[in-house]
């Protein structure tokens, strides 16, 4: 039995781990690098495996830093089976097709709005619209939360509740080799616990091997009532104002639950009653209505105010925007409003256009709630920088920053620790998906011992 790790070791992004074991090759996601530029030589590079040699792929989530090479992958000859949840294959569906679509677009020369035509003939797109369709056609069986699947004889997989987007797992392998048992458990992403959505992440009882993420390793989230008492004031002031709240909004989870406390907002009279909301995002908008088709993943609360027939996203100043051309319209929109879009860490998508036309505003506010990768444009505005290029054009920062890390999807120190410690028989922790300086500060408060592997580095269990 080995284990090896081509992506996310010593790295935040492009999660993938190869388990090989009673003659079958099994990957844990596949997902792209993101990070300051569109990073096509580490996407494209060989995987560190052969994806002809892959028999099956088990997907913890679908965000595209888990999802986004399936494509690459059915290119380079995979054609096994993809196994995830039902609400992951939804959400999945609506990434790949987006992200491959967005590369044939950058291929031609057409990026965001407005943007200076960037078509490079030597680098082609990292696949197509073909590769990414045809991959779909390879996901199979649809896991059920603690229902144990028979990925193949003598290896078992049982999927739980991470709690981290709709439909996200941590994944527990069981596996038999010529007698010889072993049990890894891959975390997938970990939820922050105190979500308005769903559920808190559940901790498997028992696993000899750990390999567990580590984004938030190194702090604590603010509280949520805190964060929301910050929030609503920032929108608030703003819209008085008359100005625009921008909020870089990630598409699966961080708009829906943005949509859901703008809406909680209104109805206790802490913003405007007909508060002007944009979603600015086909993606966000197709999302929602993926998260609206699956109500048994939402949490106690979220599930009865659907019981009662109340939409947790709905508020009366909604509008959904789809169309480029009504994007751009947005900029003649007068008066306060709130304008959510893509992407949460602006490297690319229609966030940017409406960053070039208000940045430099001081009546508009900025709000970031996610996570910002070092050397993207939002972690250079985050970090306080006071002129920033935005679509070949420099800007200057007038707008006020606003970050609000309690909206996290991730756990925060605390919460990676006490999961991590709730698991039982432990052998060995190895440490993925973070900035090396966080993984080395998280480290000390695990359960020993902690490995952080290198890129392509292979263990024999």
């Amino acid at each position: 039995m080995k284990l090896s790790f081509h992506g996310a070791a010593s790295d935040v992004t492009g999660s993938c781990h190869l388990v090989e074991c009673a003659g079958k090759r099994i990957l844990i996601d596949c997902g792209m690098h993101q990070g300051s530029r569109e990073l096509h030589e580490e996407n494209i590079a060989p995987f560190g495996f052969d994806a002809t040699e892959i028999d099956f792929l088990l997907l913890t989530h679908a965000h595209l830093d888990h999802t986004g090479r399936v494509p690459l992958l059915y290119k380079r000859g995979f054609r096994g089976e993809i196994i995830s949840t039902g609400a992951t294959f939804d959400l999945a569906r609506l990434v790949i097709l987006d992200v491959a679509h967005l590369h044939e677009e950058s291929a031609a020369g057409n990026g965001p709005i407005g943007a200076k035509a960037n078509a490079n003939p030597a680098q082609p797109p990292l696949f197509t619209l073909v590769d990414a369709t045809n991959s779909l056609g390879l996901f199979g069986r649809a896991a059920t939360y603690r229902q144990p699947i028979d990925v193949a004889p003598g290896i078992r997989a049982t999927f739980y509740d991470a709690g981290h987007i709709l439909g996200s797992a941590s994944i527990l392998l069981e596996m038999n080799e010529s007698g010889r048992r072993r049990t890894l458990l891959f975390s997938g992403d970990i939820g922050n616990a105190d979500r308005p959505l769903l559920p808190p992440p559940e901790t498997p009882e028992k696993a000899e091997f750990v390999i567990m993420e580590s984004t938030y390793g190194d702090r604590l989230h603010k509280p949520l009532d805190q964060s929301l008492v910050e929030f609503n004031d920032a929108v608030a002031t703003t819209v008085a104002s008359g100005g625009k709240v921008l909020i870089p909004t990630f598409a699966l989870d961080r708009a829906q639950e943005i949509l859901y406390f703008l809406r909680q907002g209104i109805e206790d009279n802490k913003l405007p009653p007909e508060l002007p909301i944009f979603v600015d995002s086909p993606m966000a908008v197709s999302a929602t209505e993926i998260y609206r088709h699956h109500p048994e993943a939402y949490n106690a609360n979220c599930a009865s105010l659907m019981t009662k027939g109340k939409d947790p996203f709905q508020s009366p100043g909604l509008k959904l925007v789809r169309d480029r051309i009504d994007s751009i319209k947005l900029n003649d929109f007068k008066g306060g409003a709130v304008i959510m879009a893509g992407s949460g860490m602006c490297t690319g998508g229609r966030i940017l256009h409406h960053l070039r036309h208000h940045l430099g505003k001081d009546n508009t506010s900025v709000i970031f709630v996610g996570y910002a990768a070092a050397g993207t444009l939002a972690r250079r505005i985050i970090d306080g920088a006071r002129h920033v290029n935005v679509l070949g054009d420099d800007i200057k920062v007038r707008a006020r920053i606003h970050t609000i890390n309690g909206f996290s999807a991730h756990a925060d120190q605390k919460e990676l620790v006490d999961w991590q410690h709730g698991i039982g028989t432990k052998e060995r922790t190895f440490v993925v998906h973070g900035e090396p300086k966080i993984m080395t500060e998280l480290a000390p408060h695990l359960d020993q011992p902690v490995t952080i592997p290198a890129l392509h580095q292979s263990f024999e269990l």
